[in-house]
């Protein structure tokens, strides 16, 4: 090596060695139950990251397992939409009392590992009247808003009157929502027929669906109609949040003001829907229902745990629609079955607060998801369980 490449090379080194390390941040997980979590979402508050902030944007964070520095896929979300990025999430598998290590680091590039095609998703759908569809790589769901109510009760064909929850059988990991619409509107390819991928042949009606609420009064049912708008708060790869407002409905002679905020994280079974009800003070409960159809079906739940669900014939297969909630909020438990068409509901009636927080999902025997019967059950015990003892989570910046 000549005299003026040593004394290069010499330079960088000593320039490289003088630099202070990158800031990284240690997140520490330990699952304090006897039972294996997968996918569990791990949200990081980024108000906390001051040390890497300071020197990388948001979009430039990386999560990197401890073993072998394997990257991890995360995501940004803005959750007050105010243009600046509040949390990131990443998820995590950890078996029955273990603990693990990930490493958040700054990187010069942008994270490129979040494009995926399996991932959840959800919009709004203005060319199917005006449903709104969210789903994830096990399960998909819509439900109907303001003009699909209109056509209903002009007396025309075509629109929906219901604040109940669809439930779109799935069978395929990838998102089908925009397909399946497409196929149907344009091809003459129904989505209520299954060409492979799953089907929707579910009814809902103005019955509850999976996971509609409404207010228990006097042996009664009282529910909104449909949503009056919407807005997408984010949209994948992890997890999509929405929230449809519902306006302010009578149930009664009560007036209830309710907005749902709905999110779905991949590789879960159920969604998540938070109720913010500001008048909430004012009712007797807030009623979660799922619907029983024509009652051939049977029920399962453990109102010490919290959750609850139906299973039943659907054409040639098997349908679980269930709900999870706190059971400290849970007030009763009613099975509600009736004459009438579409009122028959399996009834959570809860105590009414102005932030209630539930989930509720299918499992659908033909997508091979779960052994019927006992193993979604045992989805559900250990759903309820992990709700009741979170992962704990320690960050430690280095």
């Amino acid at each position: 090596m000549s005299a003026i490449k040593m004394s290069l090379s010499i330079s960088f080194i000593v320039l490289f060695c003088a630099c202070e390390p990158s800031p990284v941040v240690e997140i520490n997980i330990s699952n304090k139950l006897d039972i294996a979590r997968q996918n569990e979402t791990i949200e990081v508050d980024l108000s906390l990251l001051d040390n890497l902030l300071a020197v990388y944007s948001p979009e430039q964070l990386m999560v990197k397992g401890s073993a072998g520095q394997e990257q991890v896929r995360s995501q940004l979300i803005d959750l007050d939409i105010d243009g600046k990025y509040d949390q990131l999430i990443f998820q995590c598998d950890i078996e029955a009392g273990e603990s693990k290590q990930y490493m958040l680091h700054g990187v010069d590039q942008p994270d490129t590992m979040s494009v995926s095609s399996i991932s959840t998703y959800g919009r709004f759908v203005p060319e199917r009247i005006d449903d709104f569809a969210w789903e994830n790589d096990r399960v998909a769901f819509r439900t109907y808003g303001p003009r699909a109510q209109e056509i209903t009760e002009s007396g025309a064909k075509g629109g929906t009157l219901s604040s109940g929850i669809d439930c779109w059988l799935k069978r395929v990991d990838y998102p089908i929502i925009d397909k399946w619409y497409k196929q149907d509107l344009e091809e003459g390819k129904s989505y209520h027929k299954d060409h492979g991928e799953g089907l929707d042949n579910y009814h809902v009606g103005d019955s509850r669906g999976t996971g509609g609420i409404g207010i228990w009064k006097d042996s009664v049912l009282h529910t909104s109609k449909n949503f009056e708008s919407w807005r997408i708060i984010a949209n994948g790869p992890i997890r999509t949040i929405f929230e449809l407002d519902y306006g302010t409905w009578l149930a009664d002679s009560m007036q209830v003001d309710e907005i749902k905020r709905i999110s779905i994280d991949l590789g879960s079974n159920l969604y998540k829907s938070t109720l913010l009800i500001a008048n909430a003070d004012a009712l007797p409960n807030v009623t979660l229902g799922i619907s029983m159809h024509d009652k051939k079906g049977e029920s399962a739940y453990d109102i010490s745990q919290g959750w609850f669900r139906y299973m039943e014939p659907q054409d040639d297969s098997y349908l679980s629609t269930a709900i999870v909630v706190n059971p400290a909020l849970v007030k009763t438990y009613i099975e509600n079955s009736v004459e009438a068409t579409d009122q028959s509901n399996l009834l959570v009636v809860c105590e009414p607060q102005k932030e209630l927080t539930y989930y509720a999902g299918y499992a659908w025997a033909k997508s091979n998801q779960f052994e019927f019967p006992g193993a979604f059950d045992t989805y559900l015990e250990n759903f309820a369980a992990r709700l009741a003892s979170p992962l704990q989570v320690e960050m430690v910046k280095r």
